[in-house]
């Protein structure tokens, strides 16, 4: 049977931060996605081929069998419902926290105690759908794909929910974390017929991805 395997990454920081934990199984990536324009990458496995999607669609390749295993931020899989996806690691990557934001000098919380209506702009519109319904407050949710901090800015919303690292972002944009939501770190996903039929391949894989993820994690 064939066992070749193909790993879905999105550039930037979940494919550098993979690079170890692929080196913990014995895998190289042998070129560099921000120099080449290929979209398949080879690694030093000949079994094995890392292709290049936007961080949103990892988990739609994965499901469709387009891909047998990936790396996918716990707020895409949010987003994405995370159907007819195997999740056995959180590979403690890519870690930042979901956040809501408003611009300085907003009262945030006379808003919500007064129940205003406020105009909230994001990416991840279920998981803010969901957190503002448990805080029993009606919003209006405009769903923007970047650039959320301008929302307020120019008069878009009132707040925004997005993933905060450092923070610099927010002030440098005069806005403040008024809540967070969530941690949010990358998960291993994997499709699960892929699972069945590769196992002899995936798995030691798989083995490879938790052990290192959890020494890197200090546990």
């Amino acid at each position: 049977m064939n066992q070749t395997l193909t790993l879905a990454l999105s550039k930037g920081r979940i494919f550098e931060e993979t690079l170890p934990l692929l080196e913990a199984a014995g895998i190289v990536v042998l070129e560099d996605p921000e120099k080449s324009r290929k979209l398949i990458l080879p690694t030093s496995d000949p079994q094995l081929r890392v292709i290049i999607v936007r961080a949103s669609d990892v988990p739609t390749y994965v499901q469709y069998g387009a891909a047998d295993f990936g790396v996918a931020g716990k707020d895409v899989l949010l987003e994405h419902g995370g159907e007819g996806l195997y999740q056995p690691v959180d590979l403690n990557i890519a870690k930042c926290r979901m956040s809501v934001a408003v611009p300085a000098g907003f009262d945030y919380a006379h808003a919500v105690r007064q129940g205003a209506r406020l105009r909230v702009a994001t990416k991840y519109v279920q998981v803010a759908r969901e957190h503002f319904a448990a805080k029993g407050l009606h919003v209006d949710m405009i769903k923007l794909y970047g650039s959320m901090e301008l929302g307020p800015l120019v008069g878009l919303s009132d707040a925004i929910v997005d993933l905060v690292s450092t923070g610099s972002t927010l002030r440098a944009n005069h806005l403040v974390e008024v809540e967070h939501i969530m941690d949010i770190s990358s998960r291993l996903v994997v499709n699960r017929a892929a699972l069945k039929l590769k196992r002899e391949k995936l798995q030691p894989i798989i083995d490879a991805f938790e052990s290192a993820s959890q020494r890197g994690n200090g546990s």
